[in-house]
């Protein structure tokens, strides 16, 4: 028989399995009096996470939810590193800016040199939420430049009512008029008349989205530009285009490379991108880039001299782990621009077959069938007793996570539901989704419970 100290807590002890020492449950709102066995921690926190929903089943998020082994590697020997100590960590630092300047140079930036990587003006950022605001400051202090005496006067930025929610936060968070353009039945991107029906003196700029979270289309981002460029011409005002590419920034340039929605179009100054959608990294990386450097006014750099050494930066965010930048730069070499275009081409086409299975099956009503950028969206074909919700909440028996949603102003009766095709989606998988759906309007045709689900949203803009 085995005796402990009286001095030693009982849990130093190591059975087969922790939940045998435990008969009370660990502290969950304040911290534990005594510590304990680093096995035991994790199997605690191991068995609770068991209990979220399968990430590679969630096909609401536009997050990547699965990386080489090697990526996962390199990312796991990055975490205890201080990106903003870019003294101690230079290589950490050189990869960031390279990877700044390959997302300009893939967007069509001005002005860069091979031999110098700062000749990209952009940062990397936690996301495309940090990249917003960063952006969309650059566009209030451009502003408040040109027209000079600002004070009394209200900028405001013209968006459509499709945007994320990050960018009514920044218009909230920095005192900017939000002006929402509209969405109608059929049409779920804002239009190059609308846009020059809201803009005046006192626009900041325009915001047009390449790959909408609730559609997946693109937003015309190149006749936007040209009927602005048009009022300018005519002696209106001269408005600047801020391309939030967030989801279809790493997409379209390989799906649609002769699309101009970039810097192609010079009244484009400033474009973000999330590098964890599908830029195929893990969550907490994202960029914003410029034109050139005339479009980042210098009163938004910050120089601080930190840990030995003189830093210029721009971001909302200081310390920051340099493993993000690290899974990016992976995925950057791994793929290159060949990889890139294989990989989004077979989501496209695995997005293709099952929006065409969808639309064949006669319950659904196809309205972005993937060809934009790997994203599906549908609507219940008819009225069948049942709605898009009753589908989701369906579709969940089976552990796949199908957002419903309805559409934004002007489109509030309709409503959605959304598959986000990922890596990691293989084709057996979107099969297996498809039998999954079969299986679940059967179901829903039998008991018709008419909205039964409508009050529990899953998901939210």
């Amino acid at each position: 028989m085995t005796h402990s100290h009286p001095s030693v807590p009982a849990h130093t002890i190591a059975p087969a399995y922790t939940g045998r020492l435990f008969t009370s449950p660990v502290p969950a709102l304040r911290m534990p009096d005594e510590s304990m066995e680093p096995q035991a921690a994790y199997r605690f926190i191991h068995d609770e996470l068991m209990l979220d929903g399968s990430s590679r089943l969630n096909l609401a998020t536009f997050v990547t939810t699965w990386m080489d082994p090697e990526a996962s590697a390199l990312m796991a020997e990055s975490f205890d590193k201080n990106m903003i100590d870019k003294d101690e960590y230079p290589a950490t630092a050189a990869i960031e800016q390279r990877c700044v300047s390959m997302v300009a140079d893939l967007f069509h930036a001005e002005n860069l040199r091979d031999d110098d990587p700062a000749s990209a003006i952009g940062v990397s950022t936690v996301g495309s939420s940090e990249a917003v605001m960063l952006g969309g400051l650059a566009l209030k202090w451009r502003w408040r430049a040109k027209v000079g005496d600002w004070q009394g006067r209200t900028p405001n930025l013209v968006m459509g009512s499709n945007v994320q929610v990050v960018w009514e936060k920044f218009c909230r968070y920095f005192d900017v008029e939000p002006r929402y353009l509209p969405m109608a039945q059929g049409r779920y991107v804002i239009t190059p008349e609308q846009v020059v029906d809201a803009v005046d003196e006192n626009t900041i700029g325009v915001v047009a989205i390449l790959g909408t979270t609730y559609t997946g289309e693109l937003e015309p981002v190149e006749a936007i530009c040209a009927a602005l460029d048009k009022l300018a011409a005519g002696g209106g005002p001269d408005v600047p285009v801020h391309v939030d590419a967030a989801s279809g920034g790493f997409v379209v340039p390989f799906l649609h490379p002769d699309l101009k929605w970039d810097f192609r179009l010079p009244r484009v100054v400033s474009i973000n991108v999330s590098g964890h959608k599908y830029g195929l990294t893990y969550p907490g990386i994202g960029f914003v880039v410029w034109r050139s450097a005339e479009y980042l006014p210098e009163e938004l750099v910050f120089r601080v001299n930190y840990l030995g050494g003189d830093m210029p930066t721009f971001t909302l965010n200081f310390s920051r782990p340099g493993n993000q930048v690290v899974g990016q730069y992976y995925n950057f070499l791994r793929l290159g621009r060949n990889g890139y275009t294989e990989v989004m081409r077979t989501l496209s086409d695995t997005a293709r077959w099952l929006s065409h299975q969808l639309a064949a099956s006669e319950h659904f009503e196809v309205i972005s069938d993937g060809s934009a950028i790997p994203v599906v969206s549908c609507r219940l074909a008819g009225d069948r007793g049942y709605t898009e919700f009753d589908v989701s909440h369906e579709l969940r028996t089976f552990g796949w996570q199908v957002p419903a949603y309805t559409m934004p102003e002007g489109a509030e009766d309709v409503a959605v539901l959304r598959v986000v095709v990922r890596e990691g989606l293989s084709a057996d998988l979107a099969r297996a989704l498809f039998d999954d759906t079969l299986k679940a309007v059967t179901a829903l045709d039998r008991v018709k419970p008419g909205g039964h689900f409508d009050d529990q949203q899953h998901f939210a803009h």
